[in-house]
């Protein structure tokens, strides 16, 4: 049974409540100075999420893989966070994404598979690939195009859990493919903006997207647990 959009509303409002806090004090504050302080604004929407799922429940048996690995997938990410503030650590930033991507990947897995919608999402990668390779030079014409296909892989398993034909949905698996869509929006915000044509507002347009991805994201232990405990009541 879906989950309605009122049970999810109870159940993760108040405990999202520091995540929408911290997100505006980094959009009042948009520091750009590469410093610690910067890291620390940047990160704590993050891990706000972090802490989010462990509120929502978390432990090391086999019924909580997927929340663990969605876990792992924003620690990493946060770690990315902070790198990322600092120009010199831009490809060990984008090695923290691209273990995120993987921990997100093995979350959703291969089931439903939608060949088709795998199809086209590569070919979408394969066209970022081409038009940002000019760009590229050193390693990242090996870790860019790895890391898009990686974030390519993500969205296609995101998107593909959702399907509306069978009737097998719910709100926060919509919420996570919404969230795989963002992040293929801010990341290729990113690349373009650093190595094809500057964007406009790229703070906020990298930021709020990316913030949204890693929200939708974060939403789909909500499902995990719901699952657990409507299995445990039959």
């Amino acid at each position: 049974m879906s989950t309605s959009t009122g049970q999810v509303l109870r159940s993760v409002g108040p405990k999202l409540v520091p995540f929408f806090k911290s997100v505006c004090v980094y959009f009042v504050l948009l520091a750009e100075q590469p410093c610690l302080l910067t890291a620390c604004f940047k990160c704590l929407p993050i891990i706000s999420l972090i802490v989010f799922i462990l509120l929502h429940g978390i432990n090391l048996s086999k019924e909580y893989a997927f929340n663990r690995r969605i876990l792992t997938g924003l620690v990493f990410s946060c770690l990315g966070d902070a790198l990322l503030v600092w120009p010199s650590c831009f490809v060990f930033g984008m090695a923290m994404f691209a273990i995120a991507q993987v921990m997100y990947t093995t979350a959703f897995g291969f089931s439903p598979f939608n060949a088709k919608l795998g199809a086209f999402i590569y070919a979408l990668c394969a066209i970022i690939i081409y038009t940002l390779m000019p760009g590229l030079s050193g390693v990242l014409k090996i870790g860019v195009p790895v890391y898009t296909l990686l974030l390519g892989t993500m969205s296609w398993r995101a998107i593909a859990r959702v399907q509306f034909y069978g009737g097998k949905w719910t709100w926060t698996r919509l919420c996570c493919c919404i969230g795989s869509i963002c992040f293929v929006i801010s990341d290729t915000l990113i690349g373009f903006h650093h190595f094809y044509k500057p964007v406009p507002y790229p703070q906020i347009t990298i930021m709020l997207t990316y913030y949204a991805a890693q929200l939708g994201i974060a939403l789909s232990a909500v499902e995990s647990k719901d699952n657990k405990e409507t299995a445990a009541k039959r």
